[in-house]
This record gives structure tokens, C-alpha cells and sequence, in this order.
């Protein structure tokens, strides 16, 4: 049909039309009319094209070699510029992509590659839509999806997160520590000050005790004090009910 002069554009597509090898219009989507043996259309698809970025071995900046894949996003929003000023536009653009990829990932350290991963993917996604704005093509995104980390990174990446996390427990134990000699020293000024306060202490003890084994337990210490109790009222009460005696002539 294209050399009778009848040509259908889908609704995605444009046609650019050559007149004896000559750019003269791009044609919209519907049932479009040519000059027969004359003119030629190359049709062009704006939709999104999805483009994986092989798995490539890169050295970051401090010279740890490590495997990266993304995938990029783009799509054409000039038909003319991308069948006239480049051949393969899919090839044109895997490649520059993955250099670009390579060069950004390598000029970086490897906490930037695996913490600051979204400041890469713009970075990568500006130097992609600079170079490839000349052949019609837009990017739209770029994401770094799989980094591979040698088995040796991996293990001291491990090692470093344990004593990570054993600094920070001890660090919360000696807080802890810390903060019960100030209550333990404040609780001895306030027995110091209240001897009964020692004993009710002792009561409870004694009580938390029994709870866990049902045995008989002998305290002195309270004992002790009830037998000096004992000793000073019987002091203080026999002066008083002592009575003179008495002499009979």
C-alpha cells in the first residue's frame, strides 16, 4: 500500500515522509495519502521504551570492584531527528548509556554508590539527555537496580554492622549503669536519713523471698533490734516501779 500512496499511522506512530530522499512532512495518525512512487514514509513510535542496562564490572573511586545493572527509560519526541541524524537510535543509546553508567559509578565511592543512589540516577539521567537531545530522544529515567558486592566487601560490610551494633549496646548498657548508682546513691542518703525505711526494705525482701521458695528464713538483723528495743523499755520502767524498803524497828 505505501507505493500505491496509501499509508495507515497508528495513534502511537508518526509518519516522515521522504519526497525523492528529501524530509518533507511528518504525517499524523489516520489513513494518510502520497504521491505514488515518489514518496516514501518511515514510521516512528513515540511510546516508552524500556532499555535494560547489562550487569558490568566497574572499580569505584576507591578501587573497589563492584557489578552494576540498571534500566533506562526513553522515547522519541522528534521523528525526524531520529531517523536523520542517527542510524540506530536503540543501539546509539544502549551504549552511550552504559558508558555513562560506567564513568559516573567509577568517579564515585562505593558508601556514595550504595547510600546516595538517587543523586546517581539524576546525575546519570542529565548526562543521557544532554548527549541523546540531538537525535530526537528523551529520557525519561534511569535507575541503578543491582549492585554486586565481592564476597571479601561483603563479609567486613557484615563485621563492621556487628560492632556497630555491639558499640551502641554498650554504650545504652553503661548509661543504664550509670543512671542506677545515681538511684541506688540516692536511695542510701534517703535510708540514712530514715532508719525504719531499711527495715520496711528488708520486709519486702524478705517477701519476694518466701514468694520464690517456701522456706523459713531467719533475719537477725531486725532480731537484734528487738532485743535492744526490749533492753531500753525495761531500763527506762524499773527506776520508776522500784520501791524503797522498808525498816522494821
Amino acid at each position: 500500500m505505501p507505493n500505491l500512496g496509501v499509508a495507515i499511522v497508528r495513534q502511537y506512530e508518526r509518519g516522515v515522509v521522504f519526497r525523492l530522499g528529501e524530509v518533507r512532512n511528518v504525517r499524523e495518525p489516520g489513513l494518510r495519502f502520497m504521491i505514488p512512487l515518489v514518496d516514501r514514509m518511515r514510521k516512528v513510535s513515540l511510546r516508552t521504551v524500556t532499555m535494560p542496562i547489562p550487569s558490568q564490572q566497574i572499580i569505584t573511586r576507591d578501587n573497589v570492584s563492584i557489578g552494576v545493572a540498571a534500566v533506562a527509560y526513553y522515547r522519541r519526541v522528534d521523528p525526524v531527528k531520529s531517523i536523520v541524524e542517527i542510524e540506530n537510535v536503540e543501539a546509539a543509546v544502549g551504549q552511550i548509556a552504559q558508558t555513562t553508567v560506567r564513568n559516573v559509578v567509577g568517579r564515585s565511592l562505593l558508601d556514595q554508590v550504595l547510600t546516595d543512589t538517587e543523586k546517581l540516577n539524576e546525575s546519570i539521567k542529565q548526562i543521557l539527555d544532554r548527549i541523546t537531545q540531538q537525535w530526537g530522544v528523551f529520557v525519561l529515567l534511569v535507575e541503578l537496580k543491582d549492585i554486586e558486592l565481592p564476597p571479601t566487601m561483603q563479609r567486613a560490610m557484615a563485621r563492621q554492622a556487628e560492632a556497630e551494633r555491639e558499640k551502641r549496646a554498650k554504650i545504652i548498657a553503661a548509661e543504664g549503669e550509670a543512671l542506677s548508682a545515681g538511684r541506688l546513691a540516692e536511695a542510701a542518703d534517703v535510708m540514712a536519713d530514715h532508719p525504719i525505711a531499711l527495715q520496711l526494705r528488708n520486709l519486702q525482701v524478705l517477701s519476694e523471698i518466701a514468694v520464690e521458695h517456701n522456706s523459713t528464713i531467719v533475719f537477725p538483723a531486725q532480731f537484734l533490734s528487738s532485743v535492744r528495743a526490749v533492753k531500753r523499755f525495761v531500763s527506762k520502767e524499773r527506776p520508776e516501779h522500784a520501791e524503797a524498803p522498808t525498816l522494821v524497828p
